[in-house]
């Protein structure tokens, strides 16, 4: 029987085509793939072809890459050269090695981006991703020129992250982020969501099947996250921060972007969209993009148009 999600999935990667995306496979180091999303014209020879800004957009926990921001990919691409990576052990994306710190997969991205001929861009990360994307920011500071945040926040708590799953009813953010169960996943996505969602237990079966694969090693990027920020450290950040969040997320609420934005300090900026929860960029896809192409036109001014 066909899996509704991995068919979807189809679709997805045919529409991503037709707007000038290809799939790479970038080994990183040997033992170290990962799979981006990129422009068709990308490099060659090592150098990268298209001219345009670079934009990278960082999935969450649930999902890959291509379906997290299936909204966002068609609205940039006229003006940025748009690359979707899978996080590794999601989607493409795999490695041989044993560490699961969110600097590692920062190292692979900022090594995988170099390779396809990347030396600029804004990262926009979600959930999970954003996470990641703050420590690239960190890391790579001549590589990353600004930063969109949804749904992430630095360590302003000694317990940050258990405090927001604690805050819906969770033990452990591995008891929230890897659902075994179409009850689990349920609850899990309307904790994610503004509204309900009204989908058939069908459809939350395919996404358990398509979407949840290597259980164990993401169990292990979540335990290196808790350990990663039970250690307050908050980055010296260069560059723009743009908290780009939904006023209702009941996972990061917004007393954390408010407690983020003070730390982080005048290089932070926050904007709300109303009626959104965690998942903002699905669920108020326009509003979002409004407020992302405004940002991104900050830092990247694009050339007027000609008469």
């Amino acid at each position: 029987m066909i899996n509704f999600v991995t068919a979807y999935e189809w679709l997805l990667h045919w529409l991503v085509r037709a707007v000038g995306l290809r799939p790479y496979m970038v080994e990183t180091e040997p033992g170290t793939v990962i799979k981006f999303w990129g422009p068709c014209d990308a490099v060659s020879n090592g150098k990268r072809l298209c001219s345009k800004p670079v934009v990278v957009l960082l999935h969450g926990f649930c999902g890959d890459g291509i379906i997290n921001w299936q909204c966002q990919v068609a609205a940039l691409t006229r003006d940025y050269a748009v690359y979707v990576p899978d996080l590794l052990f999601f989607g493409g994306s795999i490695t041989d090695k044993e560490e699961r710190s969110p600097e590692f997969q920062a190292e692979c991205l900022a090594a995988g981006l170099g390779k396809l001929g990347v030396e600029k861009c804004v990262v926009v990360g979600f959930s999970y991703g954003g996470f990641v994307a703050l420590k690239m920011a960190e890391m790579y500071v001549e590589m990353v020129e600004g930063v969109v945040l949804s749904g992430a926040v630095v360590a302003v708590t000694e317990s940050v992250v258990l405090r927001a799953v604690e805050g819906i009813g969770y033990s452990s953010i591995s008891e929230m982020l890897l659902p075994v169960s179409v009850g689990e996943l349920k609850i899990l996505l309307s904790v994610a969501c503004y509204r309900n969602l009204s989908l058939p237990n069908r459809f939350y079966a395919d996404f358990l099947q398509a979407m949840y694969s290597n259980r164990k090693e993401r169990a292990e990027l979540l335990e290196a996250l808790d350990i990663s920020y039970k250690q307050i450290n908050i980055p010296k950040l260069h560059q723009r921060i743009h908290l780009l969040w939904g006023e209702d997320d009941k996972i990061f609420k917004l007393e954390f972007a408010q407690k983020m934005k003070e730390k982080v300090g005048n290089n932070a900026t926050y904007e709300g969209i109303k009626s959104a929860g965690h998942l903002v960029h699905l669920e108020r896809p326009w509003l979002y993009n409004k407020s992302l192409k405004q940002f991104l036109s900050s830092v990247f001014p694009l050339p007027a148009a000609k008469n």
